[in-house]
């Protein structure tokens, strides 16, 4: 059903990450020969962060509402902002498994956060969702055009820049060893706001480098004055 709505909506390509019980020739069959093409090519990978990785924008879907869970979007704001996006980026819509959704651990991954609103039940099943997240985004894309937003940083450069942050600021005692996720998912959340674009994300980790460069030089020498140590600035 999810294939169906995918290609029913004029969407891109169909992602899974870990499957459970996976049957290619079920899910064909109930895909129809029209969505076949859809399932013939979906991509499967064992880890969200290497399914994510060159998208340049995720939108989670979730049906739980938190202080953990920020940035919540309705379909048609969601829709509205993905348009102007997707001209330059890759774009992402993430939906959790059906009986449980996204953890907070998926979250992390997600630039913003959608929310369909029910009447009586707080969750609707995994197939309603994709249709009405697709159709939003499918009746934004009809509207009059729009300026597009510039290519933003990858996921995977973004991770890589959030690795490099925390581990400078566990170094310098910014952040609690013992719980650096607590911050570092603050900061995520910071960033995302932003919507970085590549060379930002390379301008925040020339700066994490230069800290670390400094911190290793004054470490060494015992003292806080910089000699004729190599400075990583001067290679630019």
């Amino acid at each position: 059903a999810a294939a169906r709505a995918i290609r029913n909506m004029g969407m891109g390509k169909l992602v899974l990450v870990d499957p459970e019980n996976c049957d290619l020739t079920k899910v064909l069959k109930m895909a129809t020969h029209f969505a076949s093409d859809v399932v013939e090519e979906m991509e499967v990978y064992e880890n969200l962060q290497e399914a994510l990785s060159p998208y340049n924008y995720v939108v989670g879907t979730t049906a739980r509402l938190g202080k953990r869970r920020r940035q919540i979007n309705t379909p048609s704001k969601v829709a509205e902002n993905l348009v102007s996006i997707s001209g330059e980026n890759l774009v992402a819509i993430l939906f959790g498994p059906e009986d449980k959704g996204l953890t907070n651990k998926d979250i992390r991954y997600c630039d913003a956060l959608v929310n369909i609103p029910t009447a009586d039940f707080s969750s609707i099943n995994l197939a309603q969702a994709v249709m009405i997240i697709c159709y939003e985004i499918f009746n934004a894309g009809c509207a009059e055009s729009q300026d597009f937003l510039p290519r933003l940083a990858a996921r995977h450069e973004l991770e890589g820049m959030y690795d490099q942050l925390k581990d400078i600021l566990v170094r310098i005692s910014y952040i609690n060893p013992e719980n650096p996720d607590y911050w570092t998912n603050k900061i995520r959340n910071f960033f995302s706001r932003l919507q970085l674009q590549a060379r930002e994300v390379s301008i925040i980790r020339g700066i994490c480098r230069q800290i670390d460069w400094y911190g290793k030089k004054c470490f060494n020498d015992g003292q806080k004055s910089l000699s004729s140590q190599e400075n990583p600035l001067e290679k630019r």
